[in-house]
């Protein structure tokens, strides 16, 4: 999984990888001011031949809860030889983060706030770990706060929040470009250089966007942008995506049980179908254009204990990363096509060594 992660990084180093997913990529993102996209997040299936990346995202949410999990799970595990991952210096490492951003676009100096802001924030599933998030940044002398970007004011190249000016934005929006009405005072405080956005629509455009799924499976063209052999070899675990168009609709209805359908602005596995359940009519709308198909990577399943038996999960893996570096990782459990928190016994789960 770090060896994949290491190849997409290197790969949106190259000239020719950057100018192919601007192309497709909202004007807002051509903007590059230096951040490099706070906690991203690359989620795998794993099989028995190995590890297989589903999507990269770069709102990833659950890794303060899941570094707290982690905690829970030391006493019972370390009687039984196990440890967990990469959780003992996780705030040092996310404090270090929002420093490094800071710094990538300001140069010196460090963010005195920083406002973690998402649309009606208290009413999202994970609004706990924002609350954990603040506890964290405040523990380590940055002053920070909960907001709704309704909330957000900006004037005269400052832009404040309940009347204080905000230096840095831990953005937890799934508008990626930032072009919903009600985000417009953060757009335009970004676009203006006048606050840090981290992850921002740059780092979107460049790590997450599903088009670039394309490219990732394609060796061919990995080759022709100048990749490495040894970095393409690595990128055989991206399972083969297509940009879904009127030339290779029917081709791929006909083959449609090898692929998952995505839309390309989708998040949160929305509007994604398994193409063995699929009908005419929701065929219809994908074939009209705005998805990828992604060939099939069946995921990985574990046993659990629900009241007292064993069941099966459908499993996914996460690496919370920084810059390429891992800083956690955890997995979720669940049933059904695609990734949920509604099955019973199912959610986030901590990743132990053995």
């Amino acid at each position: 999984m770090q060896g994949i992660v290491d190849a997409i990084e290197a790969a949106t180093k190259l000239p020719g990888y950057l100018a192919a997913v601007l192309s497709w990529a909202p004007e807002i993102a051509h903007l590059d001011f230096g951040p490099v996209g706070a906690l991203m997040g690359y989620d795998f299936h794993l099989d028995e031949t190995g590890a297989r990346l589903i999507e990269v995202n770069t709102n990833a949410g659950g890794a303060f809860l899941n570094a707290l999990l982690a905690q829970a799970q030391k006493a019972c595990c370390a009687e039984k030889g196990l440890i967990t991952t990469r959780d003992e210096d996780f705030e040092t490492r996310v404090i270090a983060m929002f420093k490094d951003e800071w710094r990538r676009q300001r140069g010196t100096g460090l963010p005195r706030r920083i406002a973690i802001i998402d649309d009606q924030p208290d009413e999202q599933y994970l609004y706990p770990e924002f609350v954990l998030a603040r506890q964290i940044l405040l523990k380590h002398g940055i002053d920070a706060v909960i907001g709704d970007p309704t909330e957000i004011q900006y004037e005269s190249g400052r832009m404040r929040l309940d009347g204080e000016e905000i230096d840095l934005v831990y953005n937890r929006l799934v508008d990626f470009p930032l072009e919903r009405l009600d985000h417009a005072a953060l757009r335009a405080a970004y676009r203006d250089h006048a606050v840090v956005v981290t992850p921002n629509p740059h780092n979107h455009a460049l790590f997450a966007a599903k088009r670039n799924l394309t490219l990732l499976s394609d060796p061919a063209a990995l080759e022709a942008l100048g990749l490495a052999a040894d970095m393409r070899s690595r990128l055989a675990g991206v399972p083969r995506t297509f940009l879904v168009t009127s030339d290779n609709a029917e081709a791929l209805w006909q083959s449609r049980n090898r692929y998952f359908f995505k839309p390309l602005s989708g998040h949160g596995s929305k509007a994604v179908y398994r193409g063995d359940k699929l009908t005419k009519r929701v065929w219809a709308e994908i074939a009209g254009g705005g998805y990828v198909a992604q060939a099939f990577a069946a995921p990985g399943q574990r046993m659990i204990e629900i009241d007292g038996s064993a069941a099966s999960r459908k499993m996914d893996v996460r690496l919370y990363t920084y810059d390429g570096r891992v800083l956690l990782v955890a997995a979720r459990l669940y049933q059904g096509q695609t990734t949920n928190f509604r099955t019973p016994g199912g959610g986030f789960a901590p990743v132990l060594v053995i």
